[in-house]
């Protein structure tokens, strides 16, 4: 596990499991465009969640990149779940600023609903393709330019799944500017 404090926010890198983040009130799931059950990130919450998180979404599909929108946690040990669609690599362009857009609208949502923590997944890497490095680059780069417009959020996590992800994290994570 890594973390910094940056602009008062506490920033952290951990392996693990993004279900299973119960000192978080609120956990992003890497969703798909119909905001249902699916392998990966959205498979996983899903599953933990029950049923009624999918009953939630259905009247909120579909989304675009880029987009993000909010539920109850349902079964998860958490007050919230942020949606976001993520680009698929190679196809949703541009790429990068759909990426760094899910971020944005993650972290907006997050402050209107005066959330004080929040885990991400690594976003759009699994089946949507988007290459690690530069994924882990768009998403460390975007939270650091955010935090300063950051009131109610305080901690973020980000879960990765195995210890190659968490080790780019967290030596991306120490070269960001203090």
């Amino acid at each position: 596990m890594s973390e910094r404090l940056l602009h008062g926010v506490r920033l952290e890198c951990i392996q693990g499991d993004i279900a299973n983040q119960s000192d978080m009130a609120a956990v992003v799931n890497a969703a798909n465009a119909q905001l249902r059950i699916g392998g990966g990130v959205a498979g996983a919450l899903h599953r933990a969640a029950g049923p009624g998180l999918e009953d939630e979404c259905r009247p909120l599909a579909p989304i675009s990149p880029g987009e993000a929108v909010i539920t109850g946690a349902h079964n998860l040990p958490n007050r919230y779940v942020i949606h976001c669609l993520g680009p698929i690599y190679g196809v949703d362009e541009p790429s990068g600023e759909l990426l760094a857009t899910c971020y944005r609208n993650a972290l907006r949502l997050a402050e209107e609903h005066r959330i004080e923590s929040i885990a991400f997944p690594a976003l759009s890497t699994g089946a949507f393709g988007y290459p690690l490095e530069a994924a882990t680059g768009v998403a460390l780069t975007t939270v650091h330019t955010m935090l300063a417009q950051l009131s109610a959020v305080r901690h973020i996590r980000f879960v990765l799944h195995d210890a190659p992800s968490l080790r780019l994290y967290e030596r991306m994570l120490e070269s960001l500017p203090g």
